[in-house]
């Protein structure tokens, strides 16, 4: 499988599980507060009260449908639409599931205990609220998807172990890694903060901190370890992590003793993820070709990505320049 392959493969298990979370939010919200709402709900505001209702089922269903529909259609068209249209994809399914969620959890809160939908409190702050939301998250997709559409490799052939560089050429190196296992384990713990919080917002639970806090920072931990690009330039190693392609560590290549690729598992560096171990540091998201640095100060770095050898072949080429 090549490391595109396994990029888009993680992207889609990501996508899938963010889908399914947003179509069950929507869905089982007002069932879950069946017991505290009326039996038909105030879906409509016009002039800050409400003027249009929809029996309790049917408030569930229609914005399941909704979602349905939008996401099937964002799938189909990214399916044919390639690299370039993974932003817009970003954008359409973060935006949307965070603004279809949100606008739910703000009808089910205004009906909560309300006798009849017409008593029904108002939307404004809950959508308020929402669209702000909405728009950062799309942001963060648009961002997101322009940098996994970027062109993969963009570096000449390699001869052994150090790349003849001819006088005046400059060449450069780019390799990704994502692991879509760890990218579904980011989503399912994601989801479970965000349910957590749409339940609060709903007006079904108190603010569960101790619930949120854990689910939420392991969610951000391991999306920031789920993929990682390593790029070689002139002034040395670069290495990117996470869909923003932050944080980032950096090596000159003047402090680069040497580079070279190396088979490595996650028996050998502990585990999967950012590892220390008596190997130095391995950035592992799978078995197999390493890049790995030995810097002039500090342990080994080493990185999971395909075609380590030509990075470390260019990295070998420009640490020699720089000494001599």
């Amino acid at each position: 499988m090549t490391d595109r392959t396994k990029r888009t493969s993680g992207t889609r298990w990501g996508a899938a599980a963010w889908a399914v979370g947003v179509l069950a939010v929507l869905a089982g919200l007002p069932p879950a507060a069946s017991s505290r709402l009326p039996q038909h709900l105030a879906t409509h505001w016009g002039g800050g009260a409400p003027d249009g209702s929809m029996p309790l089922w049917a408030a569930a269903v229609f914005p399941a449908l909704i979602w349905a529909v939008l996401a099937l259609s964002i799938a189909m068209a990214g399916r044919r639409g390639g690299a370039p249209a993974g932003a817009w994809i970003g954008v359409s399914l973060l935006s949307g599931g965070v603004f279809l969620a949100g606008a739910q959890a703000s009808i089910v809160r205004a009906n909560l205990d309300r006798a009849d939908w017409r008593d029904a409190g108002s939307v404004g702050t809950g959508m308020a609220v929402t669209a702000a939301v909405a728009v950062a998250a799309g942001t963060l997709g648009w961002l997101a998807g322009r940098r996994a559409s970027l062109p993969v490799h963009a570096e000449q052939d390699a001869r052994g172990e150090v790349m003849e560089i001819p006088e005046g050429e400059r060449r450069v190196w780019l390799s990704r890694t994502a692991n879509p296992w760890l990218h579904l384990t980011a989503a399912l713990t994601g989801l479970v903060a965000a349910a957590a919080v749409l339940a609060a917002a709903g007006g079904l639970i108190g603010l569960q901190w101790a619930l949120v806090a854990p689910f939420a920072i392991a969610s951000v931990l391991v999306l920031f370890c789920a993929s990682v690009q390593a790029r070689v330039t002139k002034s040395g190693l670069e290495v990117a992590f996470g869909p923003l392609g932050w944080p980032v560590r950096r090596w000159s290549a003047q402090d680069i003793v040497s580079a070279r690729a190396e088979m490595r598992t996650p028996a050998q560096v502990g585990g999967w993820g950012y590892r220390l171990s008596g190997l130095g540091t391995t950035v592992m998201l799978r078995a197999g070709e390493c890049l790995v640095i030995r810097p002039a100060k500090g342990t080994e770095f080493a990185v999971s990505v395909d075609d380590a050898e030509r990075g470390a072949a260019l990295l070998n080429a420009l640490s020699t320049r720089h000494a001599s």
